[in-house]
């Protein structure tokens, strides 16, 4: 598929099959889910402002965190409602938690994380994280000759996010669960106590939240045009190199 470019210039632009459908499908899932999940959470914060390492945390003890009080603009509702805001947050940590494991399975059988995720001892040599960082500061972020194919910045992030972040999140998410307690109590074992696993859940969410922005950062300097029209149709139009 071939195009010409719509700011007047000569050069062709062609398009590759980028995005498969379960991609798409649960980047936009994700999107919503992440969206009411941060907003709902912050609103459950609210309630107690304060994050602290243990067993137990109250307002006399001593926290390694004060938060402030969330705007309402902000929280999930708009309002202060501690009941709603959790309903609002179990609901799409459901969607969430199954999102990411319907996506997993699905990764692991067409080879998504084999083929594109992988991370090489040589994607991780100083000559190609240097090349990588100078591709970067021009604001040159596919390479010409394979433009499918994901930097290793892009590599890093999302296999933090999708193996770490998200599986971290929604662990300790389960861990504060009072009904989840009763079945598997060995879990707020697991992340050191009901407090310590509060704590983990919310830097969590900043790490995905420090991600969100990083990755709407990179969309908006690639063009956001092309790139939110390839995570909806799959498919991304690149720019050829101009020919000698």
């Amino acid at each position: 598929m071939d195009a010409a470019r719509n700011d007047g210039s000569l050069r062709p632009m062609r398009a590759v099959f980028r995005h498969r459908l379960a991609t798409r499908l649960w980047h936009w899932i994700n999107a919503v889910a992440i969206f009411v999940l941060i907003g709902s959470g912050l609103g459950i914060s609210n309630a107690h402002p304060r994050l602290y390492w243990g067993r137990y945390g109250a307002n006399f003890d001593a926290a390694w965190l004060e938060l402030p009080r969330f705007p309402a603009w902000l929280t999930i509702p708009a309002n202060y409602n501690l009941a709603l805001s959790r309903r609002w947050h179990l609901f799409f940590a459901l969607v969430l938690g199954f999102g990411l494991l319907a996506y997993m399975i699905v990764s692991l059988l067409n080879r998504h994380f084999a083929r594109d995720l992988r991370v090489r001892r040589r994607d991780l040599s100083p000559h190609n994280l240097a090349a990588d960082v100078r591709e970067h500061l021009a604001l040159r972020f596919h390479d010409p000759a394979d433009p499918t194919a994901y930097n290793i910045f892009q590599k890093l992030s999302y296999v933090t996010v999708v193996f770490v972040l998200l599986p971290l999140v929604i662990f300790s998410g389960i861990a504060l669960s009072p009904m989840m307690n009763a079945g598997f109590p060995w879990m707020l074992d697991l992340f050191g106590g009901r407090q310590s696993a509060r704590s983990i859940h919310f830097l969590c969410m900043v790490g995905l939240s420090v991600f969100i922005v990083g990755h709407l950062a990179l969309v908006i300097l690639a063009g956001p045009v092309n790139e939110v029209r390839a995570m909806i149709t799959g498919w991304w139009r690149v720019p050829e190199e101009p020919r000698p």
